[in-house]
């Protein structure tokens, strides 16, 4: 998964291998000002909730118990966490009924916390996406070695406006959390901020995890997770991040919209580092779950969203698309679409074409403009050059598609499949309704549909015999000879 920070997540780091650590992650927040039907934390950087950016980065850390505390339209979380995270990986939930802080907040995660005493609790914001699995698991290592209650994950910033001050004792010992609006001139020239994520003691934790120990702001009526470290502070301590993209979140369109481009610059540069070859950047966003191999172009106007793997010495693009899908090596797809599908060595598809969810194309296929092929096999060397629907196909070796041939896989009310073996010509304009078996090494004559299944070698013609009528269009138009 990509970071955004100093070294990509293909950079060294060392997962944690603790067996009783875990995570909270707090999703609760509604984001008015976000002007969407979206909970915060499901607002997009580069097609991918900021929630799961915040996921994966602690799943890669090594942390496999995750717990989201969801609020807000939490039914539209609960069924991303339910598609996204399965088996293994599945997060479980606690709601936050009445967003009252983020102290209120890890209570309702208490019974999630008992089940760990003995541990660490990693607690973070679902909506700072940047947060990286590297610097999630250096603070664990830092937390475990001062042996502390509490670790804040500190960052430094150019401008801290906003954020609230890490004061240090003169012997570097986080001394407390000052909030930007009560700070003194002098606190307000700190530059150390807080990120918002915290190691804590599971148990030391639930020692304050109480309305008693956490009171409510006199000005808010919310409870704030930063009381609790002030209520440890003896056994209190920061981790500084190597970068300052930890800290970064958005409020609004505006500020989702920054995220969006940081996101997408560092990713560019990180595929340049890599051997990728992008000589114009415009109009091609790649998002952080995309890989793509040395020697690879992708030219311009190019997006790869989703979990995309792409080989080495591709060329993607102009102007394609390609979600949730694996492209080998060598493979050219021009001004055309990839969605949930496997391209194989050597083919070359488009322009104009697409390739719906579920295919399997090639090695060395030819796709050429104005086809769409749908939840088919196409095996290798098969052409199918131009204006042709495949779909629910099998599809063998050395195939020829002529131009304008349909495989008629819908009668309306079922879908059927085709099956066509190797080396067989399938002559223009043909339709084959399925279901229907195409023998090896058959032809099917030009314009035919075909209905019956046609033997191997043998040539299937379904089509009426040519009737010429002389005269009959100058007796329709009246000509006089």
């Amino acid at each position: 998964m990509f970071s955004v920070s100093s070294q990509n997540a293909g950079s060294f780091f060392e997962p944690i291998r603790s067996g009783n650590v875990c995570a909270i992650v707090l999703a609760a927040g509604e984001g008015k000002r976000m002007k969407s039907k979206k909970p915060k934390a499901m607002m997009e950087v580069l097609f991918k909730p900021m929630l799961g950016w915040v996921i994966d980065s602690v799943r890669e850390a090594g942390i496999n118990d995750v717990c989201v505390v969801t609020g807000h339209l939490e039914e539209v979380i609960k069924d991303y966490l339910a598609k996204t995270y399965t088996g293994d990986y599945a997060c479980s939930t606690v709601t936050q009924a009445e967003r009252k802080g983020t102290g209120h907040a890890v209570m309702m995660a208490k019974e999630f916390l008992e089940a760990h005493r003995g541990g660490s609790v990693l607690i973070l914001n679902g909506d700072a996406p940047f947060m990286d699995c590297r610097n999630i698991s250096n603070s664990f290592f830092f937390h475990e070695a001062q042996n502390d209650c509490v670790t804040v994950i500190s960052a430094m910033l150019d401008d801290p406006s906003g954020y609230g001050r890490i004061l240090r004792t003169a012997d570097g010992s986080l001394m407390a959390i000052v909030e930007h609006k009560e700070a003194t001139m002098e606190q307000l020239a700190v530059r150390e901020v807080n990120s918002g994520a915290y190691w804590f003691n599971v148990d030391a934790l639930l020692s304050v995890l109480d309305t008693e120990h956490i009171t409510q702001s006199s000005i808010t009526g919310e409870y704030y997770l930063p009381d609790a470290v002030k209520l440890l502070g003896d056994a209190a301590n920061a981790f500084t991040a190597d970068t300052s993209s930890v800290v970064m979140g958005a409020n609004d369109p505006v500020q989702l919209n920054e995220l969006n481009q940081i996101a997408r610059t560092a990713i560019l540069n990180n595929m340049i580092a890599d051997g990728v070859s992008l000589t114009c950047t415009d109009g091609v966003i790649i998002g952080p779950d995309v890989s793509v191999g040395s020697g690879t172009v992708i030219l311009p106007g190019t997006i790869l969203k989703g979990r995309v793997a792409i080989g080495s010495d591709c060329t993607i693009g102009p102007n394609t698309l390609i979600e949730n899908s694996t492209v080998h090596n060598g493979v050219i797809i021009n001004a055309s679409q990839v969605r949930q599908s496997e391209i194989f060595d050597g083919t070359d598809i488009g322009p104009f074409s697409q390739i719906r969810p579920n295919c399997k194309i090639g090695p060395k296929v030819h796709i050429g403009d104005f086809v769409e092929v749908k939840n088919s096999v196409l095996d290798e060397g098969t052409k199918v050059a131009h204006l042709t629907y495949v779909g629910d196909s099998d599809v063998g070796k050395r195939v020829n598609f002529g131009c304008g041939c349909v495989t008629v896989n819908y009668d309306g009310q079922h879908k059927a499949r085709c099956v066509i073996g190797d080396d067989c010509f399938i002559g223009c304009n043909t339709n084959l309704v399925a279901p229907v078996n195409i023998g090896e090494g058959a032809y099917t004559a030009a314009g035919s549909t075909i209905t019956n299944d046609i033997p191997s070698d043998a040539l299937g013609i379904a089509r009426a015999r040519q009737v010429v009528k002389d005269g009959w269009a100058a007796a329709k138009r009246g000509d006089r000879k």
